[in-house]
C-alpha cells in the first residue's frame, strides 16, 4: 500500500505519520510531500527516512492514498489532479467540506456512504468531529432539534505559530504572533474570519458541517468559538434540545456503548474530560451530562477530543482503514 502525507512536515501532517505507524496501517512505501522548502529534507516513519518530493512528483509515484493536511489553497489546486490520476485523496481542510459532490465523513458516523466513486474525501473541522460524534447516537434515539456549543480550542488547531506565540509569551520572549493578541492568561472569541452575519467561519463550519454528515437539515446548530492558552485537545460546552424526553441513565448508556466515545462522568470523584487527559488519545471523551432545568426535554454535556487525533489524523487514518477494509483502495 502506497501512502502519500501531503504536508507532511506540519503539525497535522507529523501526527498522521504518527498515527499510521501507531494502528500499524500497511505502508509498504511512504511518500511525503511538503513546500518548496522542505522538498530534499527527510521525515521518519517507523525508524526509517524519507525524503520529501514535491506534489507533481508525488502523482508521478501513484500512490493509493494521499492524506493531505497542506491548507485549503493547496487542497484546491492539488487534490483534483490526484483523483485524476486514480489516486484517493483524504483532505483535512475545509477545501471541499461544503462541496454537494464530495462526502463529508466522521468514521464513526458515516463512513458508509462512501463509494468507489469517491476519489475526494472531506475530513471534518476538529470541533465538529468530536461533537457528532457524541450527537449521532442521541440524535437516533431522541431526534434533535438544536445545539448550542461554546468551544474553548487548543492553540494547537492554529498550528507551530500559535504554540511558539503561547510557549514565547509564558518565558517572556518576544516572537512572531500568530494572534492579533497574546493568547496566554487570555481567551481569543476569534477563530477564523469574520463573517457578514457576525459569526466566524469556524462557528458556521460547526452549524453546516453538522448537518451534512447527520444528513438532516433541520437540526439548528449556534456556535461561540473560543481560542484557550492549552495543548492536548478541543473543549466543547454543549446544550441539545431534543424532540423526545430522555431517562439520564440511557443517555448514559447509549454513550458509554457508542463507538469512539468514552463517558467520564463521576462528579463525586471529580472524574470528567479535560484537554490534559485527553491528550494522545484518539477517543471523544464526554461528561458533566445533565437535564438543562431550564427547559424540557434538553440536555448539558462537556465533549473534550485531542484536535490533532481524532480531530484530524486519527479520523483520516480511520478513513483511509475503512476503504481498505471495503476494498475501495488499490
Amino acid at each position: 500500500m502506497k501512502v502519500a502525507v501531503i504536508g507532511a512536515t506540519g503539525l497535522v501532517g507529523k501526527k498522521m505519520l504518527q498515527v499510521l505507524a501507531e494502528r500499524d496501517f500497511p505502508v509498504t512505501e511512504l511518500i511525503p510531500v511538503a513546500s518548496e522548502k522542505s522538498i530534499g529534507k527527510h521525515v521518519e516513519f517507523k525508524n526509517k527516512k524519507y525524503t520529501i518530493i514535491s506534489a507533481d512528483d508525488c502523482i508521478a509515484a501513484k500512490p493509493d492514498v494521499a492524506l493531505f493536511s497542506a491548507g485549503g489553497s493547496t487542497s484546491l489546486a492539488m487534490a483534483p489532479k490526484f483523483a485524476e490520476a486514480g489516486i484517493t485523496v483524504i483532505d483535512n481542510s475545509s477545501a471541499w467540506r461544503m462541496d454537494p459532490a464530495k462526502k463529508l465523513v466522521v468514521h464513526e458516523v458515516n463512513a458508509y456512504v462512501i463509494t468507489e466513486n469517491d476519489k475526494i474525501i472531506a475530513n471534518p473541522n476538529c470541533s465538529t468531529i468530536q461533537m457528532v460524534v457524541v450527537l449521532k447516537p442521541l440524535h437516533d434515539q431522541y431526534k434533535i432539534k438544536r445545539v448550542v456549543v461554546s468551544t474553548y480550542q487548543s492553540v494547537t488547531g492554529t498550528g507551530v505559530k500559535a504554540v511558539e506565540q503561547l510557549m514565547n509569551e509564558r518565558n517572556g520572549i518576544k516572537g512572531e504572533m500568530a494572534y492579533k493578541y497574546p493568547i496566554d492568561l487570555n481567551a481569543i472569541p476569534h477563530i477564523d474570519v469574520f463573517l457578514e452575519n457576525g459569526y466566524t467561519k469556524e462557528e458556521m463550519k460547526m452549524a453546516n458541517e453538522t448537518k451534512k454528515i447527520m444528513n438532516d437539515d433541520s437540526i439548528l446548530v449556534t456556535a461561540t468559538c473560543v481560542r484557550i492558552p492549552t495543548m492536548g485537545g478541543h473543549s466543547e460546552s454543549v446544550n441539545i434540545e431534543f424532540e423526545n424526553d430522555f431517562d439520564l441513565y440511557d443517555v448514559k448508556n447509549i454513550l458509554a456503548k457508542t463507538e469512539g466515545v468514552i463517558v467520564q462522568d463521576d462528579t463525586d470523584n471529580f472524574i470528567y474530560p479535560m484537554p490534559l487527559t485527553a491528550h494522545e488519545k484518539d477517543e471523544t471523551f464526554v461528561g458533566r451530562i445533565r437535564r438543562d432545568e431550564t427547559q424540557p426535554n434538553t440536555l448539558n454535556c462537556w465533549i473534550v477530543s485531542d484536535n490533532l487525533r481524532k480531530g484530524a489524523a486519527t479520523n483520516a487514518v480511520q478513513i483511509a482503514e475503512y476503504l481498505l477494509e471495503k476494498g475501495l483502495l488499490g
